[in-house]
């Protein structure tokens, strides 16, 4: 049928992606690893106080994808080099991990880079609270907490209840659960989503080093 060809045209013609991608926070972060006098280690954030949203939790580098970003990558090295104040050829690019659908409504695209000289860093007092870092073997040889969070979807008040059945719920309804991850070094605790994308991070490490569960 001529509809049919068409359809197959126009199908094959196009680059399938996330429908709903705007209704989700597009965001991409760097795993930022360095050599701190012969020991490598993985650099995290804490954010500034003063901040708006999620104020002194810990964090790697990234933000928002922003129209004028050619990539995702783009993005999370535009954010790095602002927020720890270094210029993006001090950030050697080593890859990126799977990109991560939050149920809360965030996607992260997570990439992994190399900090030439992490004594240059300057980070932005207006964004970042301060910094650290964790040698990467403790990680790997860290054990998570693993803790569940429940989601539950409510109808408002513009829902067409009538159009459904009798027996659909008017209240709360359970959903899903899902893992988060908590990771302890020292006073800090890494958890959240930047943990999910670290627990990421370090099984691919394992498997590269040969480290087992």
């Amino acid at each position: 049928m001529e509809i049919c060809t068409k359809l197959t045209a126009a199908l094959q013609a196009r680059q399938p992606k996330i429908e709903n991608e705007s209704d989700y926070f597009a965001s991409a972060v760097l795993i930022p690893l360095a050599n701190y006098k012969g020991e490598l280690r993985v650099l995290f954030e804490v954010r500034s106080p003063q901040l708006a949203w999620q104020p002194g939790e810990i964090c790697f580098p990234g933000g928002r994808i922003e129209e004028e970003d050619a990539s995702a990558f783009n993005a999370a090295l535009r954010e790095t080099s602002e927020e720890l104040g270094i210029p993006w050829e001090q950030i050697r690019p080593l890859g990126a991990l799977d990109y991560l659908v939050s149920p809360i409504g965030v996607i992260i695209y997570p990439f992994v880079g190399f900090i030439d000289r992490p004594e240059d860093i300057r980070p932005n007092c207006d964004e970042v609270g301060r910094i650290f870092s964790v040698p990467l073997d403790y990680l790997l040889s860290a054990v998570p907490l693993v803790a569940h969070m429940e989601l539950a979807t409510r109808p408002l008040g513009d829902f067409p209840l009538h159009l459904m059945p009798e027996n659909y719920p008017q209240d709360w309804k359970r959903r899903a659960t899902y893992e988060v991850f908590f990771y302890q070094y020292k006073e800090f605790v890494i958890w959240g989503l930047t943990a999910r994308v670290l627990h990421q991070f370090l099984q691919i490490c394992k498997s590269v080093v040969g480290r087992k569960e």
